[in-house]
């Protein structure tokens, strides 16, 4: 998923200014009530509206219908971490509607209103597990606002006291008899001007928000196959394109024979893309039996033809040498070093991941009569995709329709800065003439060779230790790839640190009195893209995984000298020691079972993960794991559980089997799930999550459960065999 990007895109500055800045706006749209922020009024149109007044419902965040239906439109994109359930109960929370008439819609199109406030407020977009804390404070807003409207509404049509109409269940009613629907209410609520000043609830009167009993209002549709993916997209005439990709990174179309492709039935075109080939057929089938008809001569002279093994290898040379910037410096680690009484030393290898998710990558393209295109797709940062297609298609950005489905996963791959297989789209619905709307659908080779992987690094640590077995020294060197050069988000590198390559260790929270933090970035020519919780993925498992090496070195209990460390860091210790309390840390195991921790920060969430595990035959077993979470203020309880729930099996699966390879000549040797092998259903443990009241401000949660488990997994596996696992993923780490 996305970094933190606040200082890079916008002044420090605008996350005050622009809350302060959004002005209520209301307005009416076919009897409808639409309430959202913005610098100027909604444009409204009734039955009886000019046509040059249309609707506009990108100027809102609610709309009211005449059924009482509420359409609550989301600044964020839902990619299955549950952001849509989170800003509907947001809204609920203030306006009091049938949680029943309760639905939720990507919008875009207008970054005033839905620009990312984590971010600055300059990009719509999602990720840094940054959805509730972008959205607490203005859809509750927004759903007051709304309830303010109605009540004024009612009051006015009844001759009452609006003090003393309530909004409940999508019923307005006073206590002397009168009600009504918000429905009914909708069309004379948006003629009203909006309260200049609309009061929140406190937290003391909070019903939903908290409340661990509130079901999803999106789980009958995702339960029963009526919830729409990408995939589920089917448009009048529309054909379907798969794609010929370069076999190696860098590599560009020489020259093609489509021939025999475009003699076959049901195939409609075979064009070039500065992506490849793409075959166009009337269905995905006939574009894939033709697929493999078509014969093409790659130019590989600026190819990356490296394999794996010889990428490492020169990334442990790397490693060896003095790092090319410093992320973090306190005291002097050198000289503390040459006095310790012992030094511990480990040097970590990560492979390259793939995200995997269920849905491949897919796009739809429209050009339209009036000149306007219309794209659909997992749009993670839509506002910077709308630029890139316009740029593809040659039109102005105005004209571009974003339809920003729901995905099925992305964590992190839909969030392309170069837009990736949406410009893929509109760049073959352009080459074929516009004459149909284009569906691109990647199968799931097309997805796992395609690039856009968390990157492969090294690590090396270094601790020194006093004579009563103290921490005196800690350096730390990571060599790897930048995630961020070349793009737009290449702000995050500052002076010579790319951020997402240390995030994780240069703010380690111990409290080690010497400590150097250093990088140096390669330049490779996979493409590199943030995975779930990105550099904490691997920053994460080197130092808990080292720190536990470092605590059997000096006789400590791994729990103790944690707490010892994270004196000044009381949220830490908080999760760290209800996970072991939890779990039973320090009390007798069964025969042949063995515990392991980790902890760690990211996003601004705090977690902690106890892991148990037994070993036979060489082979592990994760047979229980309890995690504590602190993610400040709680919105939906069940959805926290069910993200530290996820988050631990896909980090549990990453470092038990996953590995993206380069094979010979720079191919990747992975295509499907057969060869690359997220966690299977059998190797999933029993989770137990615990949560850490707080009144602190909500943080994210999509991320943060995943860079504990693999460390807390590998120091249970030490304790069982004494050996440390150093390389990833564990499959190969058990034979090194």
């Amino acid at each position: 998923m996305l970094p933190k990007i606040i200082e890079h895109l916008a002044p420090a500055a605008t996350v005050e200014t622009t809350r302060r800045g959004f002005l209520m706006t209301a307005g009416a749209a076919a009897g409808a009530l639409i309430v959202g922020f913005g610098s100027s009024p909604v444009r409204a149109a009734g039955a009886g509206a000019a046509a040059a007044a249309a609707p506009e419902p990108f100027d809102a965040y609610i709309k009211i219908a005449e059924d009482g239906t509420v359409t609550v439109l989301s600044s964020q994109f839902d990619m299955g971490q549950g952001s849509y359930n989170g800003l509907a109960t947001l809204v609920n929370e203030e306006l009091g509607a049938d949680w029943s008439k309760i639905t939720v819609e990507g919008a875009t199109g207008d970054t005033k209103l839905y620009g990312n406030l984590s971010w600055g407020g300059a990009v719509q977009g999602t990720g840094g597990s940054s959805s509730i804390t972008t959205s607490f404070d203005r859809y509750r807003k927004a759903g007051a606002a709304a309830r303010m409207l109605l009540t004024e509404a009612a009051a006015k049509e009844w001759n009452l006291p609006a003090s003393e109409i309530t909004a409940k269940d999508g019923v307005l009613r006073h206590a002397s008899g009168p009600s009504a629907g918000f429905g009914e209410m909708a069309a004379k609520a948006a003629q009203l001007p909006v309260p200049k000043t609309i009061p929140l609830k406190g937290r003391d009167d909070w019903s939903l928000i908290g409340n661990a009993d509130l079901r999803r209002y999106d789980s009958r549709a995702k339960t029963d196959g009526t919830h729409d993916f990408t995939i589920d997209v089917k448009l009048p005439g529309m054909l379907t394109a798969v794609m010929i990709h370069p076999p190696k990174f860098g590599a560009t179309v020489g020259s093609f024979d489509a021939s025999k492709a475009k003699a076959m039935k049901g195939v409609v075109d075979v064009v070039e893309t500065p992506r490849g080939i793409a075959v166009v057929g009337e269905h995905m089938w006939a574009a894939l039996a033709a697929r493999d008809a078509v014969a093409v001569t790659w130019d590989e002279t600026k190819a990356e033809t490296r394999s794996s093994a010889q990428i490492m290898a020169g990334y442990h040379k790397a490693v060896e040498q003095a790092p090319q910037a410093v992320a973090r410096t306190q005291g002097d680690a050198a000289k503390a070093l040459a006095g310790a009484a012992k030094t511990v030393e480990a040097t970590f290898d990560f492979p390259y991941l793939a995200h995997a998710a269920m849905e491949p990558l897919n796009a739809v393209a429209r050009m339209n009569a009036d000149g306007t295109l219309e794209i659909w797709g997992g749009l993670q940062l839509p506002g910077l995709y709308q630029g890139m297609v316009a740029k593809a298609a040659g039109i102005d950005p105005s004209k571009v329709v974003s339809h920003i489905m729901k995905t099925g996963g992305g964590f992190g791959r839909r969030g392309t800065p170069d837009g990736d297989v949406i410009v893929e789209a509109v760049m073959i619905a352009k080459a074929i003439g516009y004459k149909a709307p284009v569906k691109v659908q990647w199968t799931r080779e097309n997805d796992m060779r395609g690039g856009r992987y968390r990157p492969a690094y090294v690590h090396k640590l270094t601790a020194g230790l006093d004579s009563d077995g103290n921490i005196v020294a800690w350096t730390h060197h990571i060599v790897g790839q930048s995630i961020v050069a070349g793009t737009p988000f290449q702000g995050l590198i500052q002076n010579g640190i790319d951020q997402t390559s240390v995030e994780g260790a240069s703010n380690l929270p111990y409290a080690i009195p010497n400590m150097q933090v250093g990088l140096t970035t390669m330049k490779v020519g996979v493409p590199p893209l943030w995975w779930r919780a990105v550099g904490s993925t691997h920053t994460a498992y080197a130092t808990e995984a080292f720190l536990d090496q470092v605590a059997a070195e000096a006789g400590k209990d791994p729990l103790q000298l944690r707490l010892a460390l994270l004196k000044d860091h009381p949220r830490h210790a908080a999760v760290l020691k209800l996970a072991a309390e939890k779990a039973g840390w320090g009390k007798k195991l069964p025969e042949g079972r063995f515990m392991g921790l980790a902890v760690h920060e990211s996003f601004h969430s705090y977690v902690a993960h106890v892991a148990e595990i037994s070993m036979k035959g060489g082979e592990v077993k994760v047979h229980r794991v309890v995690a504590a979470v602190d993610c400040g203020t709680v919105v939906n309880p069940d959805t926290v559980k069910a993200q530290i729930e996820g988050g631990t099996g896909f980090g549990l699966g990453a470092m038990l089997a996953e590995e993206l390879t380069l094979g010979t000549g720079g191919v990747v040797d992975q295509g499907n799930y057969d060869t690359y092998t997220p966690l299977r259903i059998s190797a999933m443990p029993k989770v137990e999550v615990h949560i850490v009241p707080s009144t602190e401000p909500p943080t994210g949660v999509g991320e943060p459960g995943v860079p504990s488990i693999g460390p807390a997994v590998a120091n249970a596996i030490r304790r069982a065999t004494g050996k440390p696992i150093t390389t990833l993923p564990l499959t190969r780490g058990m034979q090194s």
